[in-house]
């Protein structure tokens, strides 16, 4: 399918949702909207006749914690009759939630229950949303990039009691960081 057909049409549909930006590189194109529209848009792409995108083959998410809008998931569909692929982007911050698009496309309801326990953007209105990734009892995400690198909890074999204890993890020193001059130059590492 012609690129400019495809943003031909996506211009003048989406005057309630308005896309703020569309990028194309190559032969990717990929839009950017609002969360809030974001149910909207993806079925106008599923359903209308010049755009058939009618699988979703992926939705993955970033973790950005310097920006306000720090979460940012990607949909990415696929138009077998216009053998074309399109990505489209939202940005969410901690406390706002995605709308569930497993209604439309049955496929990312695993996606979003992996992101919901990696990250932690909930998914409303989604049937079953659970953590798939992590163990029963787990706290935290462990994707986002403030989790500590440890964990919070310590899983290990207690000889006395014979059996395996959990227990929370304790640091014996505070953070520290080392400046060092690189062996190869004046660099601080």
């Amino acid at each position: 399918m012609n690129q400019q057909l495809v943003i031909k049409n996506l211009a003048g549909i989406f005057q309630k949702c308005p896309v703020e930006k569309i990028q194309i590189y190559d032969t990717n194109i990929t839009i950017i909207i609002k969360n809030s529209c974001l149910k909207n848009v993806l079925f106008f792409l599923k359903y209308h006749i010049l755009t058939q995108f009618k699988i979703l083959t992926c939705i993955s998410s970033g973790d950005y914690p310097a920006k306000k809008y720090r979460f940012k998931i990607v949909y990415e569909l696929l138009s077998i009759r216009f053998n074309t692929r399109l990505s489209v982007k939202i940005s969410v911050y901690e406390l706002m939630h995605v709308d569930s698009c497993s209604s439309l496309y049955s496929s990312s309801s695993w996606y979003e229950c992996e992101i919901w326990d990696m990250y932690g953007i909930f998914f409303k209105n989604h049937p079953n949303l659970k953590r798939i990734m992590t163990d029963y009892g787990f706290e935290g995400y462990p994707l986002r990039k403030d989790f500590p690198l440890s964990g919070f909890i310590e899983t290990k074999y207690n000889e006395t009691q014979k059996r395996v204890i959990n227990e929370a993890l304790e640091f014996s020193q505070e953070y520290r960081t080392f400046n060092f001059l690189s062996p190869w130059g004046d660099k601080v590492i």
